[in-house]
């Protein structure tokens, strides 16, 4: 991967810029689609969606809370990585794609059996997986099947972007300042998510959405109950991938910046904290999930996708000359 450099431009420094900027006012690009749905082990089903005309090495996306492909960073991820000589195909979570899951069981951080079934359907299918990408929750995620599978990962490349380390710092971090924005945001969709999915299916608990006001209290009483948690501290202790990441030997990339609003600078990872197959490209400024760059308001990118496709091409590249 060639060297890089992220300098935000002077009237995008500003965390919360960088993290509401790409979702406010990026351009999506119109990719051809493939809808494909998996049938899972337990009756419950995961849809993908392929680009069109993707060839070479398959990179799975992984998105965040509550994402899809209308997230601001999912169909520009595609495009890039389908320049780069990759085929990209996006990996809706649990009840993500449009239409609730069949099962009372939600996704969640720390649901590496459902990444570890996908890799393992497509690559009896003969469309083996060389890489991913996870994104925020998707991300911890990642990184967590990364760590407890080690060298035995389906995996020979993988980029983590703005990961939540540590589920309950995250947690306490969004209950503060202008992170409160955030927060507001996705309760509303959990809450909608929620109820479009218990309106088809009669749901086994007793709870009064009304009444949560913070993540903390919907993975108290959702998240963690209807995935066999004792509570959300529970949750948040099992499924953090900060305590996964030294394990990790898959060649993996965390882009990650400083001022993330949706954590503490103190959860960032460093050298020591990490595993033998993991390079920390630790930014000073970029928000969440932001990166982004560019003199000029009205001509932006993102190094997201210039840094992603170029890492895993290195990576995969290598792999395929030492062979």
């Amino acid at each position: 991967m060639p060297g890089f450099t992220f300098l935000p431009p002077p009237w995008l420094r500003n965390p919360h810029l960088q993290t509401l900027w790409p979702k406010l006012f990026r351009r999506r690009p119109t990719l051809a689609l493939e809808r494909e749905r998996l049938e899972l082990a337990d009756s419950d089903f995961i849809d993908l969606a392929w680009a069109a005309n993707g060839r070479g090495p398959v990179v799975l996306m992984l998105p965040g809370l509550e994402g899809d492909l209308r997230s601001h960073y999912a169909l520009p991820l595609m495009a890039a990585l389908l320049r780069s000589g990759l085929r990209p195909v996006f990996m809706h979570l649990r009840g993500c794609s449009g239409e609730p899951n069949r099962l009372v069981r939600s996704y969640h951080s720390g649901a590496v059996e459902d990444l570890a079934e996908v890799l393992a359907l497509l690559g009896a299918s003969g469309r083996p997986v060389a890489a991913a990408i996870g994104v925020s929750l998707g991300g911890n995620l990642l990184l967590r099947y990364l760590g407890m599978t080690g060298a035995a990962s389906r995996l020979r490349a993988a980029v983590a972007v703005s990961v939540p380390f540590v589920l309950a710092d995250a947690g306490r971090r969004l209950e503060r300042g202008g992170s409160r924005l955030y927060q507001r945001y996705l309760l509303g969709r959990l809450k909608r998510s929620y109820r479009r999915k218990f309106h088809v299916i009669p749901s086994p608990l007793r709870v009064d959405l009304g009444r949560i006001r913070t993540l903390w209290e919907y993975d108290e009483h959702i998240t963690a109950p209807l995935n066999g948690f004792a509570g959300a501290e529970d949750y948040y202790a099992q499924c953090s991938s900060m305590g996964y990441l030294a394990g990790i030997t898959t060649p993996t990339l965390v882009l990650h910046s400083v001022d993330d609003p949706f954590m503490y600078p103190h959860n960032v990872p460093r050298a020591d904290q990490v595993g033998p197959g993991v390079r920390l490209a630790i930014q000073e400024h970029g928000g969440h999930v932001g990166f982004v760059e560019g003199r000029f308001p009205w001509r932006t990118d993102c190094l997201i996708d210039r840094l992603a496709p170029a890492f895993l091409r290195e990576q995969l590249s290598a792999e395929a000359a030492a062979s």
